[in-house]
């Protein structure tokens, strides 16, 4: 059988002496099989993996070209050479157009001309299989691109379902995500409002995807990072040389999502100016670009959002109130974590779990005092903030678990001060920041000294001992505080 490793030669003489000859010099680069008749030749070419043929002109049964071809109409990818002492125009001609033959190599040969052209026939032949097998991807590549492409798209909608918002059962976001759903189907403006962090753009992204121009172009834009100039010129284009800089064209992000969303974050910070241009989009559907005298009609649905208070806005004048109107057909708020604090839990794994993976190190999650701590917090990021302080404690995490000591101090002081149990004698303690905010001196100091209390034990995983070393006080004087202002682990830290 031929060697799959090298490449299959056919030498085909009615001369004994020549194909010896031949089959010596090709041997040690190729499998060479060898032949004494057409026929033979034929019966060879039907059981082996042979990719040139070399054969002579003059034979006795059948000629060369004749024998060539048979071989061109029943294995058109094998390379055809032909060995001839007879060099006649009329039969060059013949061989060309019958047998398609690659080269003529005429007696007496070179072995270093015939030895390049063996190579050059192998060569030839690996490049017509490989042209044939592109040409035949090339043929599949458009719906093989198309499964490609939708297989991906696929993946993306399930991505940014509205399951895809991570909450608890009962969660103010629940009624949120019921309410984008419905909206989702109809081609309306919709403005999201909620404060940074709260995941406005993850609710866009569920409303296109679940919408009907779900495989379209979804974008977004932050209208409050860019000022105005380069604002316009991002989002509706321009003509090449119409302003210092402008060296091209430029296709603006309303024109390439066109037909699907573009999401316009930050939309209470666009300048009054800015917002004429705006308006004039939203009525009349066209848009154009900086520079140019045409105008170009385009079909995008605007998702809106901001984390400022709109008709405020519209009120104080800083906010056109047509273009309000024209923005909140649907209006849904995002709510802050800190008022669906059952979301937490869920969030902090989620994160914990995408992060671990992201990163590869492997935890297995919270320990409970640090749940405590999260749930207690008022998160005044939202979940950008809790993100970063989840992957503060990856980095800094050396166990099993993350623990409340990997906390910052802000988030254990905050989460202190809002989750330590009431005195009895002052009533609820107030959050840090209303401490200065009234009474008499000695009730503020000691609210001050029970959220320091609170906060160190935490932090110390209620490790007494380490707490009252810490604190500068013994055990028993450390006792004495807790007793006084009932400071005590509540049931979700015993664990």
């Amino acid at each position: 059988m031929t060697d799959p490793t090298r490449p299959g030669i056919l030498v085909v003489d009615d001369e004994p002496r020549s194909v010896e000859v031949i089959a010596r010099l090709l041997d040690e680069e190729f499998e060479v099989f060898t032949a004494l008749s057409a026929v033979e030749g034929l019966r060879l070419l039907e059981t082996e993996w042979i990719q040139v043929v070399f054969s002579d002109q003059r034979m006795p049964e059948v000629s060369g070209v004749a024998f060539l071809t048979q071989v061109r109409e029943r294995w058109p990818e094998v390379v055809r050479v032909v060995i001839t002492g007879y060099i006649d125009p009329e039969d060059i001609i013949g061989a060309i157009n019958t047998a398609g033959i690659h080269q003529f190599i005429t007696k007496p040969w070179h072995p270093d001309h015939l030895l390049l052209t063996a190579r050059n026939a192998a060569k030839l032949y690996q490049l017509q299989r490989e042209h044939d097998r592109l040409s035949n991807e090339l043929k599949l590549l458009p719906p093989l691109a198309e499964t490609r492409v939708a297989t991906k798209r696929e993946r993306v909608r399930q991505s940014y379902r509205f399951d895809g918002l991570i909450r608890a059962g009962g969660s103010p976001v629940e009624e949120v995500c019921r309410q984008a759903e419905r909206v989702a189907g109809f081609n309306v403006p919709v403005l999201v409002l909620g404060e940074t962090g709260t995941g406005k753009e993850l609710l866009a992204r569920a409303i296109h995807y679940g919408s009907p121009r779900s495989d379209q172009p979804f974008y977004c834009e932050n209208c409050g990072a860019i000022p105005d100039e380069l604002l316009e010129s991002e989002l509706f284009g321009h003509k090449k040389g119409a302003f210092t800089g402008a060296h091209s064209n430029r296709v603006g992000l309303l024109e390439q999502a066109d037909g699907g969303t573009i999401f316009l974050d930050e939309i209470g910070d666009i300048s009054p100016a800015f917002q004429v241009r705006l308006l004039r989009f939203l009525q009349e559907g066209e848009i154009r670009p900086v520079g140019s005298n045409e105008t170009r009609r385009v079909d995008v649905r605007v998702v809106a959002a901001t984390h400022r208070d709109l008709t405020a806005e519209v009120k104080a004048g800083r906010f056109r109130e047509d273009l309000y109107y024209r923005l909140s057909t649907m209006t849904l708020t995002m709510p802050p974590l800190r008022d669906r604090p059952d979301d937490i839990p869920v969030l902090a794994r989620h994160i914990l779990d995408r992060l671990s993976a992201a990163h590869g190190k492997k935890v297995a999650g919270f320990a409970p005092d640090t749940l405590a701590c999260l749930e207690a917090y008022g998160w005044p990021g939202n979940v950008r903030e809790l993100q970063n302080e989840i992957m503060r404690m990856l980095v800094l995490c050396e166990g099993e678990t993350l623990g409340a000591e990997l906390l910052s101090d802000a988030v254990l002081r905050g989460a202190a001060l809002n989750a330590r149990p009431a005195s009895p004698e002052d009533g609820p303690l107030p959050p840090l920041d209303l401490i200065g905010q009234g009474g008499p001196l000695k009730s503020r100091i000691e609210r001050l000294e029970a959220g320091i209390l609170m906060e160190t034990l935490v932090r110390c995983r209620w490790n007494k001992s380490k707490a009252a070393d810490e604190l500068g006080l013994s055990r028993m004087g450390l006792r004495a505080k807790l007793e006084r202002y009932g400071i005590e682990r509540g049931p979700a830290q015993r664990h």
